[in-house]
């Protein structure tokens, strides 16, 4: 079969795209960025595409042409600077439908349980919204609600629930009592292959869950022994003490951030991430222990654990560094200039030193912008080495200055090296 797949460069939608694949489909990625996916995955044919902007039947009428099902792991969990939820997740579908109609491909749709106490939050009601009018179309359709979904591979929550796992003294929790019920990423991706093969009748909708019941606080502590970490106690906190986190999240998420701890996610966890009750939990059987059984940990994901929650306090301090570097000046601007003068007449010496003050400003500034974090990093690099370097030459006596004011930019181009190097999502 010719199966297209929207999100394919995502969590479940690269596992799912894998699967296919493997089953000897013929498989079309869509995404927003696909250049990595289309190395990793050189046999899928890749679409770089932005749902939030296909929001007409005839923005799909090409694109879906030819193929025999369509599988939608797109989404998005908050809007903000790189997600718009009514768009990409409502808008666009009902595009999608109405496109569809003539060929009528089989549509795969990757939901969640909407109809729980949480369920007027923007993120579900658009989800909602989509499976209703899915329903409606009378489109031969398949509905598939997984819970939280764990993998070899970690994002969103799942990398949350790493990197609380891997802190270093105790475990603080918010809802540490609250029941999550959790579903392999394999058996996502083989429900999927199921739904495409004819196995479920048109019109299912399925949980996809596995029948453990847990903790928030459970399976944070399995995670921490399948990071091989010693017992560490989970301390129970008030809802209100995750308040000013969420806020810097939200925040974080309208600069274009992605935080599993955006208030959404805190919405959800409050009431706990389980299947609809009296259910039929689907394929999936995997408990959470044995879906980390099955992937023993390395190295690498202790690395990625304890890194999780310090990625954002590196950005942030970098931020501070170069606001700071590039205000302080400008409260004495003459007595910034003399350095300087041994090249320029005072004036220009001013002009230049506010030149530079703006510049470590923007940079700054800049930083915390997701889209333009990589070219400001970068920028700071460059600017870093150019301050070293024109330092060296007009005022070379700076490098054994008691307070070392060239000395402490090396750990500065440190801590940018360390942050590009974490800064990928996915």
């Amino acid at each position: 079969m010719n199966i297209l797949i929207l999100g394919a460069t995502g969590f479940i939608g690269s596992a799912t795209a894998a699967r296919l694949l493997a089953d000897g489909h013929r498989v079309t990625g869509l995404g927003r960025n696909p250049s990595r996916a289309r190395l990793k995955l050189p046999d899928i044919k890749w679409i770089a595409a932005d749902l939030s902007k296909m929001l007409h039947a005839e923005d799909w009428s090409a694109v879906i042409e030819g193929h025999d099902a369509v599988v939608n792991c797109a989404g998005a969990l908050q809007d903000g600077l790189a997600d718009e939820l009514a768009a990409t997740q409502h808008k666009a579908m009902l595009a999608l439908y109405a496109a569809a109609q003539q060929a009528r491909p089989l549509i795969v749709q990757i939901s969640a349980r909407t109809n729980g106490a949480a369920g007027d939050l923007p993120f579900l009601t658009t989800k909602r919204q989509a499976d209703e009018a899915l329903a409606a179309s009378g489109l031969p359709h398949v509905i598939l609600r997984p819970v939280l979904v764990l993998g070899r591979n970690a994002h969103g929550g799942s990398a949350l629930l790493r990197a609380l796992a891997a802190l270093p003294f105790g475990i603080p929790l918010v809802h540490a009592a609250s029941p999550v019920a959790a579903v392999a990423l394999d058996d996502v991706a083989a429900a999927v292959s199921s739904a495409v093969a004819g196995q479920f009748p048109s019109g299912a909708d399925a949980d996809l869950a596995s029948t453990e019941q847990l903790t928030l606080a459970k399976l944070v502590t399995l995670h921490r022994q399948w990071l091989g970490l010693p017992h560490a106690n989970v301390v129970c906190l008030p809802a209100i003490a995750a308040r000013p986190v969420t806020w810097l999240a939200d925040a974080a998420g309208r600069l274009g951030w992605r935080s599993p701890l955006r208030s959404t996610a805190m919405a959800v966890m409050a009431e706990g991430i389980q299947p609809s009750a009296g259910s039929d939990p689907g394929i999936a059987t995997a408990s959470a222990r044995d879906i980390l059984g099955m992937n023993p940990a390395g190295v690498q994901d202790l690395w990625f654990a304890r890194l999780y929650l310090l990625k954002p306090l590196m950005i942030g301090t970098l931020s501070i560094f170069w606001l700071l570097s590039g205000f302080l000046p400008l409260l004495d601007i003459q007595r910034a200039a003399t350095h300087f003068l041994p090249l320029l007449q005072a004036g220009p010496a001013a002009s230049l030193t506010v030149l530079t003050c703006l510049i470590d400003m923007l940079l700054g500034a800049a930083v915390l912008v997701r889209p333009l974090a990589r070219r400001a990093m970068h920028g700071m690099m460059l600017v870093s080495l150019t301050y070293l370097a024109g330092a060296t030459i007009v005022e070379p006596s700076l490098w054994l200055d008691p307070l070392g004011p060239l000395v402490k930019v090396l750990p500065s181009l440190m801590l940018t090296l360390a942050t590009l190097a974490i800064l990928d999502e996915r």
